[in-house]
Formats: C-alpha cells, structure tokens, sequence
C-alpha cells in the first residue's frame, strides 16, 4: 500500500514518471521506502573487478551499456560515448555526441546509434564518426537496436520506428495508442530473428515483422482491473526475455506471462507485479518483483521454484542468469549474486556505491558488466 500510495503522488502531481525518477524519489533526496538490510551469508563464490572506467553521470537515467564482441559501449547523459576492450577495459574510443543522451548506447547494422530526450536519433561508426541524425516524434528512451540493415527505435509517445541503416530515412511505424495513464519506462525492444518484440501500456506484448513493420501477433501479458485510473495502470516496463521458441515479459500491476515466439500463444502466466522486469536461462524464467525481491519460474510450466526476499526495499534490478548464478545490483552499487538452484546467496560485491538502475550485462560465461548512475562502468568476474 505504501507502495502505490507514492507511486499514485507521483503519477497525480507530476504526470507519467520515468522508473529512474521513482527509484530516486524513494532512495534519493525524497521518501525513503525502507530498505532490507544486507544480510550476512558463506560465500560460495569468489568475485573480482576484472577493470573499470567511467563515462560520466547517467543523470537519473536508464543508461544500458552494450557488448558487441570484444568491445563494450557505454554513454553518459552529457554525451559522452566510449568503447573498450571487454577482457582488459583498455580505452579503444571516447567521443562527444554533441548533445545530451536519454536512453544508453544501441548498436547495430554495423553502428553506433543513441536517442535524446528531444527524439534525436544519432548513427555513429565504429570510429566515432557522425553517419546521420533524424528527427523522431518523441523522446528515446532506451537503446536503439539493429540487424539487417536497419535501426529500431522505440519513443516515449508509443511508436516504434524502422530506419535505414544507411542514411536514417524511415522504412516503417508501429503506433500504437496509450492509455491515461502509464508508467513512463525505459522499456526497450528486443531484435531476433526478424521480428522485433516490444511490451507496452495496457499490458500487451507485440511482435513486429522486422522488414515491413507489420503485426505478426499480439498477446495480452495482464488486463487491467480496478475502477480507477491507478489501478488499472497495468504497463510491461521492461524488455521481453527471449530465447529460442519462447518470449517472455512482466508487467507492472500484473503478471508474468511467457508466449509461443512464432505464434504468440499463452504458455503460461503467474500473478507477480514488477517494474525492474526479469531474465531467462535453460531451465527458469527470473522476475523482481515490486518489492524487490526475486522470484524463480519453472521455464516450462510456470511453477515457482524459488524466492529470495532479502532484498526487498533495495530495488534490485532485473535478474541476470549467468550459467549457475542469478545476479542483481541495487540501489547502493552492490552486485548480488544467488544460487540457480535455490535463491541463496553465494557472493556480494560493492561498485562506486551509487544505484545500479539497469540490469547486468553478460560479457561472457562468467563476467558481468554493470554501469551505475554515476557513471561508473564495472566488469566483474564470479569464480
């Protein structure tokens, strides 16, 4: 309940609200919702910081560093952009986008891309030189992706936008209308295979033909219920998980649904509410829930397996499955890693101490990379 009553003060005095804005309103300057204390555990795992840098303050942001074979990419909110060597952090590139970024670094089709909260799209080669730069309806939010030649956006208004890789012109719009009210996220959309898969407002998961913009299938992942406006807020806020024939997302308010990736038919769904969002391995599906704590779902069938509730007031980020472990930061830079098999704790380790406020990214079968919201870039290796 204390829960929604911030989150109904927020979207009723301030309208719909960045996840990153929430997150600050309750562990920053504003009210605090109290935070679990980190409990003591045997460490079952040895962690180590392979090497860090920093590419300046995500500002209250989403900010997603992105790993394209040997070379990570990662953008601060003032415009920075750097690359480096994922195995040694040695520094390959750093360059100044000439204007504030909103939504972390996309790359693909061979580029660099970025989005600003004015709905600029900006192409870079690998190099950092500039390609092209459009001019989109509304702000990006998340990191742009790319395969076959072309860039899929995604803005703040509820489209997602098809460009040519080679000169920025648009191939193709989804648009799709949203409700009164919404949480206004970071949600991003996921390229496979031809398709592009994306949650929206209203509790719905879409997939888009990647060539032509068109509708393959469209499941419902929650309806919303409630008589007021607040209460039938039911957003999918993060990305869908992928992998093979099944896709997956979580919405706020709702479930946690996983689908057919070819047809779209239900699999299964569960009743859970989650903005951080979720991940997926072989053998489970991985969500944090509202509260923060992490709950673990047979992959198949839906059962749950496990809960690990010792984080609950941190706002942990969405899971990471790396091989054994599941993995979440928090709001104090730490990186926690849990058992696959039954949520315990195995190892910790503490970043710059500001928030992690977007999920770990796997750079190879046993390291990580985390950015805080200070900017600072971590890859952490688990043994």
């Amino acid at each position: 309940m204390r829960y929604l009553s911030l989150l109904a003060a927020v979207l009723l005095l301030q309208g719909c609200q960045t996840v990153s804005d929430t997150y600050d309103g309750w562990f920053g300057s504003g009210t605090k919702q109290k935070a679990a204390e980190l409990v003591k555990f045997e460490a079952r795992a040895a962690m180590r910081v392979v090497w860090q840098a920093s590419v300046g303050s995500a500002q209250n942001r989403g900010f997603y560093p992105a790993t394209i074979g040997n070379t990570v990419y990662a953008g601060g909110a003032s415009g920075q952009i750097a690359g480096f060597n994922a195995n040694t952090g040695a520094q390959l590139l750093r360059f100044e986008a000439g204007t504030p970024l909103s939504g972390g670094v996309g790359f693909g089709s061979g580029l660099i891309v970025v989005g600003t909260a004015r709905g600029e799209v900006l192409a870079f080669e690998p190099t950092g030189k500039p390609v092209w730069k459009v001019q989109l309806t509304g702000e990006v939010l998340s990191p742009p992706a790319g395969a076959e030649g072309l860039i899929v956006v995604r803005t703040g208004d509820g489209r997602i936008y098809g460009l040519n890789a080679a000169d920025g012109k648009q191939r193709w719009v989804y648009q799709r209308a949203l409700p009164p009210l919404a949480v206004r996220s970071y949600a991003g959309i996921v390229v496979d295979r031809g398709a592009v898969f994306a949650g929206f407002p209203g509790g719905r998961l879409v997939a888009i033909a990647l060539q032509n913009g068109n509708v393959g299938w469209e499941s419902v992942v929650a309806l919303p219920k409630g008589t007021t406006e607040l209460e039938r807020v039911t957003d999918v806020t993060s990305f869908p998980v992928l992998d093979g024939a099944q896709v997956c997302a979580v919405a706020f308010q709702g479930r946690v649904a996983c689908f057919d990736a070819q047809r779209g038919e239900t699999m299964w769904a569960r009743d859970v509410s989650s903005i951080a969002g979720m991940g997926m391995d072989a053998r489970n599906v991985y969500v944090t829930d509202e509260r923060g704590a992490v709950q673990a779902y047979d992959r198949r069938a839906g059962s749950g397996l496990w809960k690990q509730d010792k984080l609950q007031g941190r706002w942990a980020t969405a899971p990471l499955a790396l091989g054994r472990y599941v993995i979440v930061g928090d709001y104090q830079g730490y990186v926690h890693v849990m058992s696959r098999d039954d949520g315990a704790f195995v190892a910790r380790i503490a970043t710059d101490g500001s928030p992690i406020q977007v999920p770990p990214v796997a750079i190879d079968l046993s390291t990580l990379l985390v950015q805080t919201r200070n900017g600072g870039v971590f890859a952490i290796n688990i043994q």
